[in-house]
């Protein structure tokens, strides 16, 4: 144990001659805990929204998805495709059409998209899962094409999961619309009710998706023989991230590989920018907390000048002098640092075993009950570093400063 760590490790923790010096460094371990503790629990619960979220998705969402980098549809039957179709760590391939059209039921009319896909797309989904009425998972039968539609699609359409036919209305490919005859510049399918909706508690598809096949939305599109994208499900154990480098690597420039993050990019972007901002805003909090710190040292240099002097006498030099407040206000760091992860850390596992916070006192409300937590080890190393950058550099020069001052005005006297 070097000299200056010993003496400020008995300084730490031995009764001072004022009582106030004892209070002032366990309120600022006590500050320091609680800004870190408050780090903890932000970014876990932000970390909580986000795999919530990310479990949405994932119910309707593919594993990976391959887009045309340019325009919105490409030839089915490319060379590239071909070639990856037979990777062995694709367990589901499946071709899917995807636009926006119009649909009608009576005097109703809703924008929406109609999402054609062929008979591998169950496998891709969990309907059971999603799945809202009595009916089964039917897109075909015979002549009779089937469209299962979100519920806030038929909620806008004022029918049930028990609906008449669903009149679907697409702009014909190259043409301008005839003032004359609106209605021959549009091509026309219908679809009827397998008594199935679904519900993934997203209004992006529940309120305008239909899902149907793929011949019918080839033809309502006019794009035989064409995709907008292709979606996949890997066999169990495959790297997500290996495959879709290896499919990008293969497919090369003409198309776009995306996990089921980069397909809601722009969801996971805000959540990100918001758990900065909060981190940024605490961070502040935390440096604020470590003014107590300074106070504590300040009182202890002033109630250990005499002893400073005597260290002096006997050989130490005015940097170890220095170095010894200088670990004092480390270690309070480091002690409320260690506090405050723990604290934090166990705050969360209560509220993930017992859910103390709730979103409201009627249960059902809301699509959870309770704040979400999800800790993160790489956000505690992050939150651990930036409480001890943040406390070592802020009484680095306040310290020095005074225990020079204080060396100084006591050599005068």
């Amino acid at each position: 144990m070097s000299f200056p760590f010993y003496i400020a490790f008995r300084y730490l923790f031995s009764k001072k001659s004022h009582h106030a010096i004892n209070i002032i460094s366990g309120v600022s371990v006590f500050g320091i805990a609680i800004a870190t503790a408050a780090l903890v629990c932000i970014l876990s619960v932000f970390n909580g929204f986000q795999d919530m979220v990310a479990g949405l998705f994932t119910a309707f969402d593919p594993q990976l998805k391959i887009l045309p980098a340019e325009g919105k549809f490409m030839a089915a039957d490319e060379p590239e495709l071909e070639r990856v179709r037979g990777d062995e760590r694709i367990a589901v391939w499946s071709e899917v059409v995807e636009d926006n059209a119009l649909f009608t039921l009576a005097n109703r009319q809703v924008m929406g998209v109609v999402k054609g896909v062929d008979d591998e797309f169950e496998q891709l989904i969990d309907m059971d899962r999603i799945g809202f009425g009595e009916g089964v998972f039917q897109l075909h039968a015979d002549v009779i094409d089937y469209g299962v539609a979100g519920i806030g699609l038929l909620s806008q359409l004022g029918t049930t999961v028990d609906f008449p036919p669903i009149q679907i209305y697409a702009p014909r490919k190259g043409e301008r619309i005839d003032l004359n005859n609106p209605a021959a510049s549009f091509s026309h399918e219908e679809v009827f009710s397998p008594q199935l909706a679904f519900n993934v508690k997203q209004g992006k598809y529940d309120a305008q998706y239909v899902i149907t096949n793929i011949a019918l939305a080839r033809r309502l599109f006019e794009r035989q023989g064409e995709v907008t994208q292709i979606e996949l499900k890997l066999t169990d154990g495959a790297d997500t991230d290996r495959v879709k480098s290896d499919l990008r690597r293969a497919l090369g420039e003409k198309y776009r590989v995306l996990d089921r993050y980069e397909q809601q990019e722009d969801t996971f972007r805000i959540m990100k920018v918001e758990k900065l901002i909060s981190y940024i805003f605490l961070t502040f909090i935390l440096l604020i907390a470590c003014f107590n710190i300074i106070g504590s040292l300040s009182m202890l240099i002033i109630d250990k000048r005499d002893d400073a002097v005597t260290l002096r006498n006997l050989g130490a030099t005015n940097s170890q002098i220095a170095g010894i407040f200088m670990l004092e206000g480390r270690m309070i760091t480091l002690f409320g640092a260690i506090v405050g992860l723990l604290l934090g850390v166990g705050l969360c596992l209560l509220q993930q075993e017992f859910g103390l916070l709730k979103f409201g006192r009627s249960a059902g409300n809301y699509i959870i009950d309770v704040y979400p937590v999800s800790v993160h080890v790489q956000d505690l190393v992050l939150i651990f570093a930036t409480v001890i950058i943040v406390g070592f550099v802020s009484v680095w020069y306040p310290v020095r400063h005074l225990s020079k001052k204080s060396l100084e005005l006591k050599n005068n006297n």
